[in-house]
């Protein structure tokens, strides 16, 4: 979102005290579980058919939120890699009698710089009695098909800054936005970039279970989401920075843009979500007063950082 904010000159200069009052012991959150390092670890291992599949998530974990994922396929015989296997990957959550899947890339890609399959989840759930996650995963090998099942582990995201959130749209449309960088921001202008996605309602009955027509998803396509990053805390005033820039789309498929911290703490990213024709979504326009002593309003479409 492209606006002026007079107010960080005002918390900086004229009203410094106001914005260092009542703060919260951030050292101590921040000491909380939060990883250290973030490396690609093996996560699920399955032999099957003579062949060893090998998962790969950060630090090893499915976490809440956008994860991606790189697949391995070695033939256990000659212990060679396999590099033209066709896989499909469909993650679901058990609900009682429910069923339902998440964000996810359904037909995962080799990728011959790196040696691997590429693909993503954005599980929206972590694991818990309400519900289980399990994957449905088919390869095919030289003609040959074989097909796996294994229940799966989702984790909460310690990690604020991976958050996550879904909202329905004004076109009655389900959307996920889900963070994927800044891992670690900085008290700088930092990139910002989440994988935005949508749930494609079936078109036909549903076949056999689980029948991938059913849940479908895919990214969204030439959207804008304005930025507004505040600081809500009533010792802050709700004050914003200079230089955020708003995020849109890149070849890739995931959206980028800028957001500026001027100080470690609590922030808002405070959004409005517009469709490819500029339809407003969701999202509405947070005031630009500073208002010290008073928690700060947001966004009807919002996510939560700490760092």
């Amino acid at each position: 979102m492209k606006m002026i904010h007079l107010v960080v000159a005002v918390c900086i200069g004229m009203v410094i005290t106001a914005c260092t009052l009542d703060k919260i012991d951030y050292e101590a959150e921040l000491a909380t579980a939060i990883p250290q390092a973030y490396e690609f670890e093996e996560v699920v291992l399955i032999e099957s058919n003579g062949y060893r599949i090998e998962i790969e998530a950060l630090n090893g974990t499915f976490y809440k939120g956008y994860n991606e994922l790189h697949f391995t396929v070695t033939n256990m015989s000659n212990n060679q890699t396999v590099d033209d296997a066709a896989i499909t990957w469909l993650p679901i959550r058990q609900l009682n009698t429910a069923a339902y899947s998440c964000p996810h890339s359904y037909n995962v890609l080799y990728d011959a710089t790196n040696g691997y399959y590429s693909g993503y989840s954005v599980f929206d759930y972590e694991s818990g009695l309400e519900g289980t996650w399990e994957f449905y995963m088919s390869v095919e090998i030289n003609g040959e098909l074989f097909t796996i099942q294994q229940g799966i582990e989702v984790m909460a995201q310690p990690n604020m800054n991976l958050n996550m959130t879904t909202f329905t749209g004004a076109d009655g449309i389900s959307y996920y936005i889900a963070l994927v960088a800044p891992v670690s921001p900085s008290v700088a202008e930092n990139d910002l970039v989440a994988g935005i996605y949508q749930y494609n309602q079936p078109e036909e009955p549903a076949g056999v279970f689980p029948d991938p027509s059913q849940f479908s998803f895919s990214e969204v396509q030439g959207a804008t989401v304005l930025l507004d990053p505040r600081m809500p805390e009533a010792s802050m005033g709700n004050h914003s920075s200079p230089n955020n820039e708003d995020l849109t789309q890149m070849t890739e498929g995931l959206y980028h843009g800028v957001v500026n911290y001027t100080m470690t703490g609590n922030w808002t990213l405070n959004f409005m979500f517009l469709d490819a024709d500029g339809n407003l979504l969701a999202g509405t326009e947070v005031p630009t007063d500073f208002t010290p002593g008073i928690e700060g309003a947001k966004s009807e479409l919002y996510i939560d950082i700490l760092f």
